[in-house]
Parts: structure tokens; sequence; C-alpha cells
């Protein structure tokens, strides 16, 4: 390791225990290595010129537009009524509460493409009903919290955009339908766990909804759940590209919260663009930091060094899969979604690639592998989320946590030896070879 590469490091892992924000601790320790690497004056020009160059792309204008229509999906009763046509449909079920949660959280995080924003609301309507219907205040923050991660690979997804700029032009289409499965599969084991839970500690069963309640719920939701019809059926007939799709998301909801539902008011507006714009300039200068610290892994040849020194270590393509795996889990634990996918792609996917494996399987594995990060002690962004609308502890949603992470690394093993789970879909759209 070079004298750049070990400040680089130490000062990262420093500044993060001191409570500097991820961005800039990114930012600081880039700037530090290469003032080792290339000199001071360079080294500034450098960084600068990286950090504005990895902001420069249309493909990112899409994140802006699906943060402010999941703000706005959140503001104007598009949750709430996705919550009410899941209840009456599977509500009945033993645990269906739980099974709602799960359900509610994959379609809303499906379109707003945020695992903290799903969990907050999500959380704040299926949390208290849970609360009331006997289950446990643990159980709850737990479900809400890992079952809100799902969101992240079915599609739209900002994580899976951010994924296809830092691979270097995976098909954003492609990778919008190669989540479905995995995304699925996944919140079907939320499920059966729920299933277990509700079994073994008596949860109560939901009343059965009238057959004429049930399709007024469904009518009701019907419009929320178009919107994905339109954006993902869009994207992949080549009507408009994944930014203007975001754009579309933005008026669709906007008229659907503020003229079909008339739950927004004009004068809300102000207070969701400015949230929409904090939110924004935080992921924005995730990126653009990454994008330095990624050229200066490349300038010292990280990602050649990394690849053969896993290549060498063994032959076989699956003992290497699992370490790559253990890595990335580790690093979940403690860095957020979207720098960890900035950083670790350039270094992995080589790897992934020498192995035989697709840039779009390697893509799905990364952001499942890595969201588990997202509600894993102790940096888990989701998971403190998760506790202050649940009103509990770290302590206690662990612990009905764990079974919960048992199906999650099942899931991921499957979706990572299982390649087809995540290329059949888009072979069969003809979005991928």
């Amino acid at each position: 390791m070079t004298l750049a590469m070990l400040l680089l490091l130490v000062l990262f892992v420093v500044l993060l225990l001191c409570n500097v924000p991820v961005s800039m601790c990114i930012a600081l320790s880039t700037l530090a290595a290469m003032m080792v690497s290339i000199d001071a004056g360079p080294a500034m020009t450098t960084v600068a010129q990286r950090m504005a160059g990895g902001l420069d792309s249309f493909t990112l204008l899409a994140i802006p537009f699906f943060i402010l229509s999941g703000q706005i999906m959140g503001r104007g009763g598009i949750a709430r009524r996705l919550v009410n046509a899941a209840k009456v449909l599977i509500g009945m079920l033993p645990g269906g509460l739980a099974f709602v949660n799960v359900l509610s959280s994959m379609l809303f995080g499906s379109i707003s493409g945020s695992a903290v924003a799903t969990t907050s609301a999500i959380g704040s309507f299926m949390i208290p009903e849970m609360n009331k219907a006997g289950y446990s205040k643990a159980f709850n923050g737990a479900i809400t919290s890992v079952a809100s991660t799902t969101g992240l690979l079915v599609p739209p997804s900002n994580t899976l955009i951010v994924y296809a700029v830092a691979s270097g032009g995976v098909s954003i289409s492609a990778l919008f339908i190669a989540g479905y499965l995995p995304g699925i599969l996944l919140g079907l084991a939320l499920m059966a766990v729920c299933c277990v839970f509700a079994l073994r500690a008596g949860f109560p069963r939901g009343e059965r909804v009238p057959l004429p309640e049930v399709l007024q719920k469904l009518v009701q939701a019907g419009p929320s759940l178009l919107m994905v019809v339109i954006v993902i059926g869009g994207i992949i007939y080549g009507v408009f590209t994944a930014t203007e799709a975001g754009a579309i998301a933005v008026v669709y909801a906007l008229v659907l919260s503020v003229v079909f539902y008339r739950e927004l008011s004009i004068s809300q507006l102000p207070s969701l663009l400015l949230r929409s714009a904090e939110t924004t300039a935080v992921v924005m200068l995730l990126i653009a930091a990454s994008t330095a610290l990624g050229w200066l892994l490349a300038y010292e040849n990280i990602p050649q060094i990394v690849s053969e020194a896993m290549l060498a270590l063994s032959d076989n393509p699956w003992v290497l899969l699992l370490l790559m795996n253990l890595i990335l889990l580790l690093v979940g634990a403690f860095l957020d979604l979207t720098p960890a996918v900035l950083i670790f792609t350039p270094i992995f996917l080589p790897v992934a690639t020498a192995l035989g494996m697709s840039p779009l399987h390697f893509g799905i594995m990364l952001i499942m592998n890595l969201s588990i990060g997202l509600c894993t002690p102790p940096v888990g962004t989701v998971l403190f989320v998760g506790c202050a609308v649940a009103r509990t502890t770290i302590a206690q949603i662990v612990r009905p946590m764990l079974p919960m992470y048992v199906a999650m690394l099942l899931v991921l093993m499957i979706t990572i030896y299982v390649p087809e789970l995540s290329e059949w879909l888009p072979r069969q759209l003809g979005l991928y070879e």
C-alpha cells in the first residue's frame, strides 16, 4: 500500500469516527491523499475538476426528480392508499399487518427510490396500526426498517441509476428490469419470516373485508400504481429516458396529489421543494466526492491491484465471489449506500467480470449486498430512522431482526449463484444479450 492510500484510509476512518459527514470524509481524505500522490498545487485543481465532472451527467438529473416525486407521494396521500390496498388484500392472513408493511414498503419504495423515505412514510402509517393490534414495538420497527430496502431493487431506483453511472454504461432500462425478481423474492422471504413470527407469537389476524370495499380500495390505489406502469413502461419501450421518466413521475404525482386526491395544496410545495433540494444536495455531494476518490483509486491502480490479488488467492470463482460479498457486507455496515456503490464498483467490477459475471448481475448483487448494511449496526441509516419512528432502541430492534438478516442473506446467496434471477427478465424483453 502506497503512502497516499495509507493516508487516505487512516484520515477517512478518523474523520468518520469524529462524526464528520461522509461526503466531507471522502472529499478531505481524497484531497490529502492527492497532495501526497501528485503534489499540493495540482491536487486542488484535480479534486475540483473531478468533483465537477462527476456531476456533469444527464443521467444524474433523474435523481432529484425521483426524490421530489417521493416527497410528493408521502405528503399527497399516495402512500396511505397503497397501504390501504395492501391491507384489504392480505391483512386477514396470520401476521397480516406485517405482510401489509412489507408489500406497502415494496410498492412505495419502488416509486420513491429511497429506503429512508419509505421507512418514514410507511412506518408513520403502519407502526401505529401494528401497535394497536398487539404487535411488539421492536418487531414493528424491525420489519419496517428491513422491508424498506426492497424498494432499492424494484425500479425506479436512484441507487440503480448511481450504479449505472459508476459502472460506465450499463443500461438503466436493463438494470431496472433486472431488479424485479430479486426484489420480489426478497419481499417474499421477509413475509415468510413474518409468518413464522406471527404463528409463534400469536399475532392477530385482520378482519376479512367485504368484496365491495376491496374493490373500492383497489380503485383508489389504482392511479398510484399506474405511475410505476407509466415510468417503467416508458423507459422499456424507449418512449423516454430515465431522466425524462423522473420528470414525468413528478408531474404525475403532483396532479394526483393536488387535483385527484386533493391532499396536497400549492402552498405546501415550497417546503417539499426545499426538503427535496436538501436531500438532492447531500446525494450529489456524495457522488461528487466519490467520483474524485474513484479517480484517485484508478490513478494509483487500486482496481488492478485488488483484482490481481483476489484472483491470486484462488482459482475458484465461487470462493472469490463469497470473499467479495463478505467484504461488501462489512463495508455496508460502516458506509452509506451511495458512496459505497461509487467507490467499490470500479474496484470489484473488474474482478467480477474476470470471473465471468456480467455487469448487470454484479450490479444487482452489489446493491442487494449494500442494502443489508442500511439496516445493520453501527451506521445503518434506515435502522436509526426505523427506531425513531417505532420509538424503540437499537438494542431492542436488533433481536427480531436476526431471522430477517438470515432471510436477506439467503436471498443474496441465491442472487449471487443463480445469475438467471437477474438476467432472465431483461433478456426476455430484449434489453440484455
